[in-house]
C-alpha cells in the first residue's frame, strides 16, 4: 500500500471503501447502476485523537461503518473516506 499524505485531525480516520460487489451470492452480475455503496473498508490513515478521547482504531483495521457515513474525498486519483471514528460500527 502505497503512503497517503493525508494525516486526518482529532478523531477523524481516512478509509478506502471495499470494492462494491460485481455478484450476487448466486452469481447473477450487478449492473454498475444497481451496485451499493460498500459499508466496510481498511483504514489507512488515523488521526491523534481528543485529550479526553483517545483512538480505538489503527491504521490496516477492517471496519464497518454506516450508509451515509463521511466525505467521499480522492487523493493521487484514489476514492477515500474521511470520518469521525463514532461513525465506525465496529471491527472486523
Amino acid at each position: 500500500m502505497a503512503k497517503i499524505n493525508v494525516k486526518p485531525l482529532a478523531d477523524r480516520v481516512l478509509v478506502e471503501p471495499a470494492a462494491a460487489e460485481t455478484k450476487t451470492a448466486g452469481g447473477i452480475i450487478i449492473p454498475d447502476t444497481a451496485k451499493e455503496k460498500p459499508m466496510k473498508g481498511k483504514i489507512v490513515a488515523v488521526g491523534n485523537g481528543k485529550p479526553d478521547e483517545p483512538m480505538t482504531v489503527k491504521v490496516g483495521d477492517n471496519v464497518l461503518y454506516g450508509k451515509y457515513a463521511g466525505t467521499e474525498i480522492q487523493v493521487d486519483g484514489k476514492e477515500y473516506l474521511i470520518m469521525r471514528e463514532s461513525d465506525i460500527y465496529a471491527i472486523v
